[in-house]
């Protein structure tokens, strides 16, 4: 009996990579070039942000997405800083507000306008200070509203409540070294650290002590990355003592050694890895390489699986994720990043080839949402909630931002604030079919009316959704049919 090689069944096996057209790119751009190893670059469904040079101080550019093309030279930057920005992050819960970190050892929260810049824009929301060194890290809670952490090269993170401008935690004695990054795990409650001294950390931030240290997770000294992957797990870049690059995951209910361990290649750059819990895909994009390589996490051995690689020309400088829900579901894209050039950024598109243009429920599974599901000070008393989900059926529609306010209150008083004066949220209260107009307003007669109104209502409404489902059902079947998987 003969025996032929099976190869593991995937959807992603054949997600290729494109370049975008060049009318479709960013153009004349000058790109930072501090030596730090952050990605330089930050997106999200409105905004392309990234950091530049910039004379006596330290900018970002922030450009609407659709304003492609050659930049103008006097093109108005956010220019607070008083030392170069080493790192940027959107907020996950409002697109309109931008953090950054900088050598001048301030963090800096930055409320954009509905529209882009029209004019420099060098006054922040708020200013955190409480680093003693530069501050090359900064990232937002996943789930909590107005919660940032920050790092800073004085071995020190902090927590803040961005709303009130407090700082919450101080994380002082968890880092001899110089930390390489920082990741959250899905729902906030706690985070995993890359340090110079070449341990990895997974750490909570409320109790202020370290869960699990996983010592030498490379052992090479160049820098190391690690993030959290949606099950827990943690997934890491570093080099070997030889300086091969590597790639390993790690099981934090045993961290004696790695459940996978990879070695790619022996190019010198720090590889910066891009994670996608909807599909399971990591993308590693070697700064200073040409290539962004991706595989799938899975449960079975070898845990890893390479799909692809996608190479282009130029070396890239930093590189950017758009969030799930800023992707085109009608072409299949699965992930697109923003490569920065020297003078340029680059979008390159992952996609899944179909035959179908029906929606492929299959690759959109429901994905993290714009709304937090925690305010700052649920967090703090020790809730945790995995993130909002939302279907991208409908492809994802921006909604209409709030303005990020800043009160200066105690948090820890114990005099919660009323969802109406609450940092960040917002007042407007929609209204349902199922709530009905006092009826202290109504006349009987107009209320039995109302009522009436309102069931009918309540009766179409279950019909769309039903019909909708069915819809959904007879879409999936026919898209099975079209691939040829029934």
């Amino acid at each position: 009996m003969s025996f032929r090689k099976v190869v593991r069944q995937s959807k992603f096996r054949h997600v290729f990579g494109q370049p975008v057209k060049n009318d479709q790119c960013y153009e004349d751009i000058r790109v930072s070039r501090v030596t730090w190893d952050s990605t330089f670059c930050a997106v999200n469904p409105k905004f392309l942000a990234v950091i530049v040079e910039a004379s006596g101080g330290g900018a970002f550019m922030v450009l609407p997405l659709g304003k492609t093309g050659r930049i103008d030279k006097a093109y108005p930057t956010v220019c607070g800083h008083t030392g170069p920005v080493l790192d940027i992050d959107w907020c996950p819960h409002n697109d309109e507000v931008i953090a950054s970190g900088s050598e001048d050892c301030t963090v800096m929260v930055w409320q954009i306008p509905e529209n882009g810049l029209t004019s420099p824009l060098t006054e922040p929301v708020v200013v955190l200070e409480g680093h003693t060194k530069r501050v090359g890290i900064v990232t937002w809670h996943p789930t909590a509203r107005n919660v940032l952490l920050s790092a800073g090269c004085d071995n020190v993170v902090l927590i803040w409540n961005v709303g009130t401008a407090e700082e919450l935690y101080r994380l002082d004695s968890l880092h001899p070294d110089l930390i390489y990054n920082i990741s959250w795990n899905r729902n906030g409650s706690l985070f995993c650290s890359a340090c110079k001294d070449k341990s990895v950390r997974i750490i909570d931030p409320r109790r202020g002590t370290l869960v699990a240290e996983i010592e030498k997770a490379h052992e090479g000294a160049r820098p190391m990355r690690a993030i959290f992957l949606a099950d827990g797990k943690v997934f890491t870049t570093g080099f070997s003592r030889m300086s091969e690059r590597q790639l390993a995951l790690w099981d934090p209910e045993n961290l004696q050694e790695p459940m996978a361990l990879q070695e790619l290649d022996s190019s010198n750059g720090a590889l910066l890895p891009f994670y996608d819990p909807d599909t399971n895909v990591v993308y590693v994009c070697g700064k200073g390489d040409s290539s962004i390589r991706y595989f799938e996490i899975t449960d079975e051995s070898p845990f890893i699986h390479f799909l692809n690689t996608f190479t282009s020309k130029e070396p890239q400088r930093g590189m950017g994720s758009m969030p799930k829900r800023g992707l085109e579901v009608s072409k299949c894209e699965i992930a697109r990043f923003y490569k920065l050039h020297e003078r340029k950024c680059e979008p390159i598109v992952m996609t899944v080839p179909r035959k179908s243009d029906l929606f492929q429920d299959d690759l959109y599974p429901n994905t993290a949402g714009p709304e937090a599901a925690l305010e700052a000070e649920e967090w703090v008393s020790g809730r945790d909630a995995d993130p909002i989900l939302i279907s991208l059926r409908e492809a994802y529609v921006p909604s209409k931002q709030r303005d990020l306010k800043v009160s200066r209150r105690n948090v820890l008083s114990d005099s919660r604030p009323t969802s109406a004066a609450r940092p960040g949220t917002s007042t407007a209260v929609s209204a349902t079919a199922d709530t009905a107009p006092s009826s202290s307003l109504v006349g009987a007669g107009e209320a039995g009316k109302l009522e009436e109104v309102v069931q009918e209502l309540r009766r179409l409404r279950a019909l769309v959704k039903e019909q909708g489902e069915r819809i959904g059902r007879l879409e999936e079947q026919l898209g099975r049919l079209e691939n040829g998987d029934a």
